[in-house]
């Protein structure tokens, strides 16, 4: 298994998506959806393949129990309950908050209890001290007797990265003239990847707002996995979609995702692939990404978030066309 826990079948489907090619300004063949969230696991998205390398490792140091951070809605932690589930493991997640600011405990909380997580909250927890707390709760499993791995935010490092890495691979291999591949950046483990197996020029972030410095981040960890390394300044990163911050669902969001919705069929959530759909929408608006330019938009996944994000489910029924009434 090369150290990888199987977690999916690959490769994934990529779909041509001629309907949201011409609503965008684009030739109908110019733009194709990589689905990454229709991978097996836990309701599927880009986290799984990250988690193939970092349970791995898990599993070969004798751990029984994972322990990851993330916000409350964390496509992330879901995933890795869903692992956890799937392999024996027990699973332990840490979000900041308090179970009453959850939001009822819709969206991906409900799955994390269905896959049998527990959750330790750490109330006003900054990222840094949601860490400081990861590591809290893995002295506290050691002296319980526990053998916990700890997973880091987003499942990004230079190990997890690894997963982006063949999932580049494995998208050259299904379509060798791609020009542009757009992607979310989240914690940016996935865009690495990616950076490490089609080169800088041709891979598109979508800034979310999840790290404050998402170039730095970015090369940082597509250093381990390129000979030469990345510059931070020779990355194509977009941070014009973020809007309020990271937890915030902003109009041109909300206007990316009925868009897809509407001419394709297909769902993005409101913080990672919603944005990343919008950063499309602008950078051909831009002209940064042209009519006849092979495009692939990478689906993340994340199908769970808009039901756990208030304002979308409100704005998405208030929205709700009615044919006559009884």
């Amino acid at each position: 298994m090369n150290g990888k826990a199987v977690l999916s079948a690959w490769p994934t489907p990529l779909e041509p998506a001629p309907r949201l090619a011409a609503a965008l300004g684009l030739r109908e063949d110019d733009l194709w959806i990589k689905r990454d969230d229709l991978c097996g696991l836990g309701g599927g998205g880009n986290k799984v393949r990250k988690l193939e390398w970092t349970v791995g490792e898990a599993l070969a140091t004798g751990a029984d129990t994972l322990v990851t951070t993330g916000a409350a809605q964390s496509n992330h932690a879901r995933l890795t309950a869903a692992a956890g589930a799937r392999l024996g493991l027990d699973v332990v997640l840490v979000f900041p908050g308090t179970p009453d600011s959850a939001f009822g405990g819709s969206g991906n909380l409900v799955l994390d209890s269905l896959f049998g997580a527990r959750v330790h909250w750490a109330g006003d927890a900054a990222p840094a001290s949601l860490a400081d707390a990861a590591e809290k709760v893995c002295a506290r499993l050691r002296g319980q007797g526990a053998r916990p791995y700890l997973i880091p935010f987003g499942g990004s490092s230079p190990l997890g990265a690894r997963g982006y890495v063949e999932g580049g691979e494995e998208l050259r291999a299904q379509m060798p003239d791609v020009q542009h591949v757009v992607v979310a950046l989240g914690s940016g483990g996935t865009m690495a990847g990616l950076v490490g197996a089609l080169g800088a020029e041709r891979v598109l972030g979508v800034h979310c707002g999840a790290v404050a410095e998402p170039a730095a981040t970015v090369a940082e960890l597509s250093g381990h996995l390129t000979p030469r390394g990345i510059r931070p300044g020779s990355l194509r990163i977009r941070t014009d979609q973020v809007g309020p911050g990271y937890g915030a669902l902003h109009e041109p969001v909300l206007e990316a995702m009925r868009t897809a919705a509407r001419t394709e069929g297909v769902v993005l959530d409101p913080t990672y692939s919603g944005r990343a759909m919008a950063g499309l929408v602008a950078a051909v608006r831009d002209g940064d990404i042209r009519p006849a330019q092979r495009t692939v938009f990478l689906h993340t996944g994340g199908l769970p978030g808009p039901f756990g994000h208030a304002r979308t489910v409100h704005r998405t029924v208030s929205d709700l066309g009615t044919f006559g009434r009884p």
